[in-house]
């Protein structure tokens, strides 16, 4: 049995990665912001515990990490998007799309640290996006974010290797989450039929894939993209 903390766990990714964990045996923790209904409705389905969590906050991520006691995989999930024109993106808009996405994976991966290097082990695995490998029009700062995790991971697996700690990426496509249902039904459909699989993506579909990176003892410093084939 591993101990796992998943942030942004209450919905989309994050919850189908709760219950996926749970179904293991694992015992799961999860942050979550602000939607306490649907954090307490996957706590009561896979007995994970919640924790309240705003990831781009230094003094909330030491309050929750304090709340652990031990700790084998971090799952960073937690994340925003945007979308619109680069000259329409204010610096505000631009700061906080960092400040979530990047800082916050950052912030979690230094709370995780002392329990990683006092056992000489653990796992990370990282929640970028096909964009930040290869760059979506009209998402450029989410694209950069994305990107940021990237460089990020390859670099923190370099580091850690010695420590036993293993540091992946996972880069979904386009997946049927609440981000999905932001987009117009037409340009859904266009991405589906640019899919060589002709789907989309669900979450289980990126829980999976975070078990595999979780059990492959192997494997680190990779990003395993979770896109249908839509980037190869």
């Amino acid at each position: 049995m591993a101990f796992v903390l998943i942030t942004g766990g209450s919905r989309g990714i994050g919850a189908a990665a709760v219950r996926a964990f749970a179904r293991r045996g694992d015992e799961v923790a999860f942050l979550y912001e602000k939607n306490h209904e649907a954090a307490k409705r996957v706590a009561e389905e896979t007995g994970a515990f919640p924790i309240c969590c705003d990831v781009s906050q230094p003094e909330s991520v030491e309050k929750a990490f304090s709340q652990l006691k031990n700790l084998d995989i971090l799952i960073n999930n937690a994340g925003i998007a945007g979308y619109g024109l680069l000259q329409d993106t204010t610096p505000e808009a631009w700061d906080r799309m960092f400040a979530v996405n990047v800082k916050g994976q950052y912030l979690c991966i230094r709370a995780a640290m002392p329990f990683f290097l006092k056992k000489q082990a653990g796992c990370i695995i990282n929640v970028s996006s096909m964009w930040g490998q290869v760059g979506g029009s009209c998402e450029v700062a989410y694209s950069a974010s994305k990107g940021a995790i990237l460089a990020m991971t390859k670099a923190l697996a370099k580091e850690l290797a010695p420590s036993g700690v293993r540091v992946n990426a996972i880069a979904p496509g386009v997946i049927l989450t609440d981000m999905a249902a932001a987009v117009d039904p037409e340009t859904l459909e266009i991405l589906r039929q640019e899919t060589p699989l002709e789907r989309h993506g669900t979450p289980e579909d990126v829980a999976s894939a975070m078990v595999y990176l979780a059990e492959a003892r192997f494997v680190t410093g990779q990003v395993l993209p979770v896109n249908g084939g839509f980037v190869i």
